[in-house]
């Protein structure tokens, strides 16, 4: 196949507000060794792309300046000492960034064979956030069958992944949200209760749905006022395990409180982790939750799909936070 030698990409020149999003073209990158080059059918949008446009996202060294985290397309070429792949599998990828683009790279081992029948949009929003929960909820949160967890940003791409993964691995799944509709749509897909914040104190209701014994896992993406509240939630023994600071990266905590409980309080960011533990966690997706997704039994939660050249919409909608699930750019 001959590859073309300029690609689209959004790619801005500075930061800013959504309109910074514009098309541009670009050279198509080319594979290092290790890495592959995929033809790029539609990518995910994810909250570090609003960051990184906004100039709030610290760079991990290397990463290109187009955004993106995900996305899922066809291999066209291959890098030195490529194993796996051939050339010309469909796949999705998690990136360390460049997704919004014709053509992107990616190690070779953070590619996964598209599960089942899903569409290329569907593909493409599978990633980023099933690396995030399986490394924060599965791995370092430990969560297991029979234990309750309260996920925040519940209708969020996160949010709806934690709780159909959580219930696949037996456990029980109760989310906090902001709005009666985004509740409905999080019991529907699998949540225990969804607790509208705008309207409930999630402290509360959490010692009402737990009958007073609390959960065994926060996963937080909200920090700073949420950290102490989240403390409270927790039964003994408990697991605290942050993935974001939307409301800000400190908090005021009772050290009390985490001696008396014995609790553990952890977190990560995926983004910056090195190739070999972002190739392990795909390994174990693709052996536990892979099949899942193929069987129909986890699916794809698309909120809405917009052509490339309105990855300003697609910025515009996720600030909003009135999505349930993923926004995806169609790229083909």
């Amino acid at each position: 196949m001959t590859l073309p030698t300029t690609m689209r990409a959004i790619d801005p020149a500075g930061h800013g507000g959504p309109e910074v999003l514009q098309l541009v073209e670009r050279p198509v990158p080319a594979p290092a060794p290790g890495e592959v080059l995929i033809r790029v059918h539609a990518a995910g949008v994810n909250r570090p792309d609003i960051l990184q446009r906004k100039g709030r996202y610290p760079m991990p060294p290397g990463a290109p300046t187009i955004p993106g985290l995900e996305v899922a397309g066809e291999i066209v070429a291959l890098g030195e000492g490529v194993h796996r792949w051939q050339g010309g599998e469909k796949v999705t990828a998690l990136l360390i960034g460049g997704g919004y683009a014709d053509y992107a790279t990616a190690p070779e081992g953070q590619c996964l064979p598209i599960p089942g029948a899903l569409t290329m949009i569907e593909a493409a929003s599978l990633p980023e956030t099933h690396f995030t929960v399986w490394k924060n909820l599965i791995e370092g949160g430990k969560l297991r069958a029979g234990e309750i967890a309260l996920v925040h940003g519940g209708t969020s791409g996160i949010g709806v992944t934690a709780i159909q993964v959580g219930r696949a691995m037996g456990a029980r799944i109760i989310v906090t949200v902001g709005s009666a509709a985004k509740a409905r749509a999080a019991v529907e897909l699998g949540a225990e209760a969804a607790i509208d914040y705008s309207t409930q104190d999630f402290v509360t209701e959490v010692e009402r749905l737990t009958g007073g014994k609390g959960v065994d896992i926060v996963l937080d993406m909200i920090s700073a006022d949420y950290i102490p509240r989240n403390l409270v939630c927790l039964a003994p023994g408990g697991r605290h395990v942050s993935i974001a600071t939307q409301h800000g990266q400190k908090a005021e905590v009772d050290i009390g409180l985490i001696m008396r409980k014995g609790l553990h309080m952890t977190g990560s960011m995926l983004r910056p982790q090195p190739v070999a533990v972002k190739a392990a966690i795909a390994r174990q997706l693709e052996r536990e939750v892979w099949p899942l997704i193929a069987s129909g039994g986890v699916r794809a939660v698309i909120d809405r799909t917009y052509k490339l050249g309105e990855a300003a919409g697609a910025h515009a909608r996720m600030e909003a936070s009135t999505h349930v699930g993923k926004i995806v750019l169609e790229v083909i």
